[in-house]
């Protein structure tokens, strides 16, 4: 997904005009991201996009409320963590929905580790898109393991397969044998990951 993207897909929502103000305003004045992103919900309603699968209406206008701020690197992190420390579940969503389209190097790393943190299906999810790619390897695992312990489904993984390697297979072998031996089901894209894998 892309800013473009999401601008073109917004071009229905009930207040179209107060969100192109709301993002000029935002690029001149930073200082009112706060402000704009908590009412987004309530001006842009909470739809689907029919244009953008997966995202609703008022998750689209946060991330691109951000995507505006000017802001880089260590700077635009700190705004991205407050608004995550202080934002409602789907204001947190949101956060995580637009790190891969913030230039923000691995500087938002630690709003990852709160996510992961949160054990929250919906977060984790999130979290485990392309921003993920910053988390470093020991980082990555537990929270692959993570979202296989809060039934995340490991398609919503970025790069899984290239990043799986023999630590993650033997740690989600030991957890399915456990499973078994407990008589408990295994996931199936677990069982198709060790599959690929050649355990």
């Amino acid at each position: 997904m892309t800013p473009d993207r999401l601008r073109a897909a917004l071009v229905a929502v009930p207040d179209r005009d107060w969100l192109v103000r709301a993002l000029i305003r935002v690029a001149a004045e930073p200082g009112t991201v706060v402000g704009y992103y908590s009412v987004a919900r309530r001006r842009c309603g909470h739809v689907d996009l029919p244009d953008a699968p997966g995202w609703t209406a008022d998750t689209a206008a946060r991330v691109l409320l951000l995507t505006v701020l000017p802001a880089r690197g260590r700077k635009l992190a700190e705004v991205v963590e407050q608004l995550y420390q202080f934002g409602d579940a789907t204001e947190k969503h949101a956060v995580l929905r637009a790190l891969p389209m913030l230039d923000l190097g691995p500087a938002a790393v630690p709003v990852l580790h709160e996510a992961v943190g949160s054990h929250d299906p919906r977060l984790l999810a999130a979290a485990m898109g392309p921003y993920s790619e910053h988390l470093d390897d020991t980082a990555w695992r537990e929270a692959v393991l993570t979202c296989v312990l809060e039934g995340v489904p490991l398609a919503a993984i970025h790069h899984l397969d290239r990043r799986a390697d023999d630590a993650l297979a033997d740690a989600l072998a030991g957890y399915a044998a456990k499973c078994r031996a407990a008589g408990h089901p295994v996931s199936p894209d677990v069982t198709a990951l060790l599959h690929r894998r050649g355990r």
